[in-house]
């Protein structure tokens, strides 16, 4: 079994991985999942038909959110200077699929930021419509690309 973590110090003590000598450049990542929901749910996001409010724009809000604060929430992600997000919400038959892409220009990638911003989206259209839908499930997240360009 090889020893050699990256985000283990040859002390044994953790550590965040030193870009510092890598290059700038245009990184971009594109993260998705999925979150089932009734019919009548769906229904009702479309007519702003939930007590909470709009739930597309609060999910899309508090994923520009997660996204901006993904160095906060897992602990060995450097802190990014985020450019863009974009946050996709597509219907489905059985619920709503969420994509969220995110740019930056930096000396690592943006995949925990697009995972993270998926992720949040997914967990706030629960939390607006907990009230009415028991049966939500959120599953899929995963990353859809990656891009790193030379600037």
């Amino acid at each position: 079994m090889s020893t050699n973590f990256t985000h283990i110090a040859p002390t044994g003590s953790v550590r965040m991985v030193d870009v510092s000598e890598k290059p700038v450049s245009r990184r971009t990542a594109t993260a998705a999942g999925f979150i089932r929901l009734q019919r009548e749910t769906v229904q009702k996001i479309n007519e702003l038909g939930i007590a909470k409010g709009n739930v597309l724009a609060v999910a899309h809000v508090a994923a520009v959110n997660a996204v901006k604060r993904t160095d906060e929430l897992i602990p060995l992600c450097h802190s990014l200077p985020i450019q863009h997000v974009d946050v996709i919400f597509r219907e489905k038959q059985d619920g709503i699929e969420i994509e969220c892409t995110v740019t930056s220009t930096a000396q690592t990638g943006v995949e925990m930021e697009a995972l993270t911003g998926a992720s949040v989206a997914g967990l706030t259209i629960y939390d607006m419509c907990k009230a009415i839908d028991k049966t939500m499930e959120i599953s899929g997240i995963h990353l859809l690309s990656k891009i790193k360009e030379a600037i």
